[in-house]
């Protein structure tokens, strides 16, 4: 079946993590009714307080008319919505429409979707990019692919989220999307750490070289937003290098199988590598500017500056 628009749709909500809170936010700040739902309960009580109602399974959304996922990866999405209390299993009833806004495996996905055809609910596969602050601001994007008419009935919703929705095509293919997405991530950080320390190396400050760049044709919202971390320092995590790399492989991997080769990729994913090696684990993927200096032979400071990240809400 078609996804058909209502006016008022009845909401349901699954992962109450960063993104996932900032991201409901943005449906009870446009007066939708929500439901929502996260395996530590205490985690969406902000949510409650401003007027969602929390529920104890996955399966307690089954009668809303759309449901949005935003969970940590592949098996916290088949479990939430295929295994015990999952959102398809209540005999009953199952929503009209599941939106899946995680980044998990391409296998995962068609699983998921094969089980809402099952049942009549339609799916869409909408991987989002961006981090908490970029929600905030109204900035985030999304890649949506799966059944056209039903993206076109979704369209609307999915505009609540942020700046820009674009469908990629069908099934899966969104996903394949948010991974060469977040393998150009990683190739522009690393190429961005590298010119950066060549620059400080050579007598500028990080802040005067990074805001040259910014308000260049090559400043972009994401060199922007990273500027903060990379002038001072702060590396409080929005994605982590263990993360980046993963998704260098999954990228790597279909590069072989779609026979698309990708040096440039190839050494930026050593780059991320090395950087684990070097113990940047759980901090954000910014201190690859970290192991650039060290084998540029310098160390860095933090500069303590004001620098525009671009993300004020509007």
């Amino acid at each position: 079946m078609a996804y058909r628009a209502l006016e008022q749709p009845r909401i349901g909500w699954i992962g109450a993590g960063r993104m996932g809170l900032q991201m409901a936010a943005r449906l009870l700040d446009a007066g939708h009714d929500v439901a929502i739902y996260n395996r530590t309960a205490a985690k969406a009580a902000p949510m409650v307080s401003r007027g969602a109602v929390a529920v104890e399974r996955p399966a307690d959304l089954a009668d809303r008319d759309v449901v949005f996922t935003m969970v940590s990866g592949s098996d916290d999405l088949l479990q939430v919505t295929t295994g015990a209390g999952g959102l398809l299993t209540d005999p009953g009833q199952s929503p009209s429409l599941l939106v899946d806004f995680s980044t998990v495996s391409m296998d995962a996905s068609a699983a998921v979707r094969e089980a809402g055809r099952k049942r009549d609910t339609d799916f869409l596969a909408a991987p989002v990019s961006g981090n908490p602050k970029v929600v905030s601001a109204g900035k985030l994007s999304l890649a949506v692919s799966g059944p056209q008419d039903t993206f076109a009935a979704a369209e609307p919703l999915l505009a609540l989220f942020g700046a820009r929705v674009t469908y990629v095509g069908d099934d899966e293919v969104a996903r394949l999307v948010k991974i060469c997405h977040n393998v150009l991530l990683g190739v522009v950080i690393q190429a961005l750490s590298e010119v950066t320390v060549l620059a400080e190396k050579g007598g500028t400050s990080r802040a005067a070289f990074l805001e040259f760049v910014n308000h260049s044709v090559l400043g972009s919202m994401f060199t922007r937003y990273k500027s903060p971390a990379l002038v001072n320092l702060d590396f409080t995590p929005t994605f982590t290098n263990s993360l980046l790399l993963k998704d260098f492989d999954l990228g790597l991997a279909a590069a072989r199988d779609l026979q698309a080769p990708m040096p440039v990729a190839s050494a930026a994913a050593a780059m991320v590598a090395s950087a684990l090696g070097a113990g940047y684990r759980t901090e954000d993927f910014a201190t690859l500017i970290l192991e650039q200096a060290r084998r540029s032979g310098i160390t860095l400071a933090a500069e303590d500056v004001k620098v525009d990240d671009g993300l004020e809400a509007p």
